[in-house]
């Protein structure tokens, strides 16, 4: 009798990240670490590992993060990377780390938890990293990307693969939470919830338990399906116009930057303004607090020139317009 069915989606998917790793490393028994928090889609991320590598030749190990957010955390985060290795997985790193408070408690939480993730992959030399976020998740970000209007780049949610070399990897999202939980339910795994994932004072727990429930209460179950598939499109959509701004700006730009303002004026306002931004990144600009205002002032440098001084951007960076030009500079 094979694994209950859930069981199977679950290690399917991870069987099916572990083939594209395989095939990308050059080493013929990479090391592929579970990022895990000890909640039940993370657990289920790091039983499948721990089932499915062996069989592809694959080492498989496992990290999770001490946010230090909670009184006895760190026993907490011993605790789960003790589960971690009954489940057969080496090495188990855990690894504490101080949040800060840029840009609010969860993006400084998951800042600090890219970090920590990102120096265990280097020091261990991984080949990969998996997490565990299910298509919920997807749709959340999605809701997340939606209300702060920043374009369709903020839609396209969470990449399958991301990081640095493609370092990041979520096997599970084309699946629901529901089945991963039910995954963990079937194997007996012991999982333990996070309170913050149900406290009010996080933007993405008013979503998971106010916002998702009432949007399918009044449109029905497949909202969260809908969304998740709303994210591939505008993934596509924004890789496609990025590229087309990747060659505008090629096109425009002279040897010291400057763009040339007829050439740009001639773009679609999407790939334009793309191509602006990708300028005062390029010149010093922070991408985080570059917003689509700064961007908009910049391209009224083009398209509503009426002799206006240089614009400030985030960064000391300055836009001026010039000789038909715009330079982008140290202000």
């Amino acid at each position: 009798m094979g694994p209950h069915p859930t069981v199977a989606a679950i290690r399917l998917a991870v069987r099916r990240v572990l083939h594209d790793v395989l095939t990308a490393s050059a080493d013929p028994g990479p090391l592929v670490l579970a990022a895990c928090s000890g909640g039940a889609d993370s657990m289920a991320l790091a039983a499948a590992l721990a089932f499915e590598a062996p069989r592809l030749g694959v080492r498989a190990g496992a990290v999770t993060v001490d946010h230090g957010l909670q009184a006895g955390s760190d026993l907490r985060a011993r605790e789960v990377a003790e589960r971690l290795r009954e489940l057969g997985l080496d090495p188990v790193d855990t690894v504490g780390v101080k949040v800060g408070r840029q840009g609010g408690p969860e993006a400084a939480a998951r800042d600090a938890r890219y970090a920590a993730l990102d120096a265990t992959a280097e020091r261990r030399g991984a080949a990969a990293v998996l997490l565990g976020h299910t298509r919920d998740d997807q749709a959340e970000t999605v809701l997340l990307g939606l209300a702060r209007g920043s374009g369709i780049r903020s839609l396209s949610g969470m990449a399958a693969v991301s990081g640095v070399g493609g370092r990041y990897r979520r096997p599970f999202l084309l699946l629901d939470r529901d089945t991963v939980r039910q995954g963990c339910l079937a194997q007996g795994i012991t999982v333990w919830e996070d309170p913050h994932n149900h406290d009010p004072a996080y933007t993405r727990s008013r979503v998971r338990h106010e916002a998702l429930p009432v949007l399918e209460k009044s449109l029905g179950k497949g909202v969260v399906e809908a969304l998740a598939r709303t994210a591939q499109l505008s993934r596509d959509d924004a890789d496609a116009l990025d590229q087309w701004a990747a060659d505008a700006q090629g096109q425009a730009a002279a040897e010291d930057g400057s763009l040339d303002v007829a050439r740009l004026h001639g773009l679609p306002p999407a790939v334009r303004r793309r191509v602006l931004r990708r300028a005062a990144v390029a010149a010093g600009s922070p991408p985080g607090f570059l917003f689509a205002r700064h961007i908009e002032e910049v391209d009224r440098l083009v398209t509503g020139w009426r002799g206006q001084k240089a614009i400030n951007l985030p960064g000391g960076v300055a836009v001026l317009r010039s000789n038909g030009r715009l330079f982008f500079s140290p202000s």
